[in-house]
Parts: structure tokens; sequence; C-alpha cells
């Protein structure tokens, strides 16, 4: 074959290849702008993420600073790059220990129906005979003017040993006598319980013929001076001889009016139970007018019994009626349902009455 015949197809496929070349070129100029746009976009995302990474840096700088402790707010003792620790409770370390021993104790313990208070016996001289007083204290150290003083006056045949300890139940209301006692010591009173003659089997002097009237001759005078005497010696304690109360029952109670008669202004308040003036005895009862009363009386709670058969409550009332046309305090506590005994609500009415007297 010729290569003229064929110079037209090789011009032809020469062109084709010609033309291709071209458009290649055209293209490659666009590609290379296109990595150029795309490092472009890549380099400012960079620089975006960068700047953005930047501000929040920052902004974490600027919170911490803000969220530091100020040093010059903390204490002295607390190093100021150290947080405070939170509060937590702290369990009470004394809760299982016994504190007893560093708390003043009350000398009388109560166990199931009884209650028993400790006491001391000291043997006085009265005028040659020996008379026995059982005393107490309260508890713990003594005011510097030392405690006050409540004498307590036995009933009948009913030693004073007796009061001390008792049961519920006992007769005459001893277990609330009992109860008082403790109130009293509770309550910062030292308590003094003479016996009456005959180691308390018998009963006090103040109504029995002739010391009725001729109180200063009685053996139980002398008891008192013995006992005031003692009380100065500091015998029964460190006491406030200045603030002396009393308190009885029965025969007791009759004794209790005769510290008013016979001892002006030594007796700061009395408790009168189931009785009335010191002369009187059972049924009967003369009370003096107010006026021929001492007219330093001391302030008198009276506590009895409507039932009463052994010291109608007549004769109480007829001694707080002359107490109060004298302008003495007096109250009367009236309990409907007792008889001749001392009654519960003394337990209470006794020191509150001593202890705003006192």
């Amino acid at each position: 074959m010729s290569l003229k015949n064929h110079l037209p197809t090789t011009l032809c496929c020469i062109a084709l290849i010609l033309s291709l070349i071209a458009c290649t070129g055209d293209d490659l100029p666009n590609q290379a702008q296109t990595d150029q746009d795309q490092s472009t976009l890549s380099d400012d995302m960079t620089l975006d993420m960068s700047t953005d990474a930047s501000r929040d840096a920052d902004k974490d700088r600027i919170d911490a600073t803000q969220d530091m402790p100020d040093a010059s707010t903390q204490p002295e003792d607390q190093p100021a790059d150290l947080d405070t620790p939170d509060l937590v409770d702290v369990p009470d370390m004394t809760a299982d220990k016994d504190l007893s021993p560093f708390l003043p104790s009350s000398p009388c313990v109560e166990q199931a129906r009884e209650l028993a208070c400790e006491y001391n016996t000291t043997e006085v001289d009265a005028d040659g005979l020996t008379r026995d007083v059982h005393w107490q204290v309260p508890a713990g150290e003594p005011p510097l003017s030392g405690w006050p003083i409540v004498v307590f006056f036995q009933g009948s045949l009913y030693s004073s040993e007796l009061a001390w300890d008792n049961t519920e139940g006992s007769l005459y209301g001893a277990y609330q006598l009992t109860r008082t006692i403790k109130e009293l010591l509770d309550r910062g009173f030292a308590v003094l319980a003479p016996e009456a003659s005959y180691g308390g089997s018998t009963y006090w002097d103040t109504n029995i013929w002739p010391y009725n009237y001729s109180w200063e001759s009685s053996n139980d005078h002398d008891l008192m001076l013995a006992i005031f005497d003692a009380a100065e010696e500091g015998t029964f304690g460190q006491l406030n001889t200045d603030r002396w109360f009393a308190m009885g029952i029965s025969s007791g109670g009759y004794m209790t009016s005769r510290m008013a008669v016979a001892y002006p202004g030594k007796f700061t308040a009395l408790a009168i139970a189931s009785a009335s003036y010191a002369t009187c005895g059972g049924y009967y009862c003369s009370v003096p007018d107010a006026e021929d009363l001492p007219q330093d009386h001391p302030p008198t709670l009276f506590l009895h019994g409507s039932l009463d058969s052994t010291v109608p409550l007549y004769t109480m009332e007829y001694y707080f009626d002359e107490l109060q046309l004298l302008n003495v305090a007096t109250e009367q506590i009236v309990d409907d349902t007792a008889g001749h005994e001392w009654i519960p609500a003394a337990v209470e009415a006794v020191p509150r009455w001593f202890t705003t007297m006192n």
C-alpha cells in the first residue's frame, strides 16, 4: 500500500492526539488550582481550629483564675492554695463513756419500788443525855455560805432513822417522806433528823405536860440547843447556820410549830404535816389569837389529809386562819383521799416552799 493512500488517515490520527493533549493541558492548571484551593481551605480550617483552641484555653485560664480562692481571705493557719475540706459529722466520742464520776450524784438510790438515802449518825450531848441525829448533805461542793439546813421531826413511835429508806406502800406515807428528803438533798438542802427520846420510840415533848407550858425544862429543848451548837462547829458538814428550816409529821408537826414559838427569828420557813399549833394534840387544839402568836412567825406550809381521824383537819385550819390574820405567808394543801400520813403532794411542795423562802 502506498503512503499516499494512508496519509489522510495518519493526519487524522495525529490531529486527534494533539486535540486530546490540548484538552488535558487545559485541565492540569485547573487541578493545580483545585489543589491550591484545597490547601488554602485546609490551612484556613487549621487556623480556625487553632484560634478556637486558643480561645478555649484562654477561657479555661480565666475561669480557673476566678475559681481560685483569694489568699487574703484565708485563715492564717490554712495555706491559701489548699481547698477547704467539706465539713463532716464528727461522732460523739463520749456517747459510750460513763461520765458519772464527773457529775455530782444523789446520795439516794432508787431500785424497783424502794428508795434508800445514805446518811450519817452523830451523837450529841443534850444536857447529859445522848441523843442521835441522822443527817446528810447534798452531793458536790457546798456554796461558800454553806448548805441551808432542814430539820425533820419524826412522828410518834416512828424513829427518824426509818425516814431514810422506804418502799412504796409503806405506812403513813413513809415512802413519800423519803422521796421528799431526796428532793431536798438534790436541791441543795442539808437534812438533819434527830430522834425523839429513847431512840425515837416515843414522841416529842412540845405538847406533853409540863413541857407544853415549861419548854425550857424539857430535854428536847436541850437537844435543839446541842444541834444548834454542833451545826456552828461544823459537826454536820459545811452548813449555813443563818438558814434553818423545819418540817415534821404528827408529833413532829407540833414540834415544827415549836420552832416558831421557842426560837423566834431562828427559822426561815416551816412545813407542818398532819398537825397544828405547838401545844395542840389530836382533837384538842387551842390556837392563840393572832396578836398572841410570835409576830415574826416563819412562813408556814400546811399539809393535811381530809380523812385524818388522828389529827382532824379543823385543828390545822384554826392555826392557818390565825397566821393569815397575822399576815404571815401561808399555804395549805389538803388531800381529799389521804388520812394521817405524809401526803404525795409534799414531795414537790415542801422543797418548792423552802426554795422560795430561802
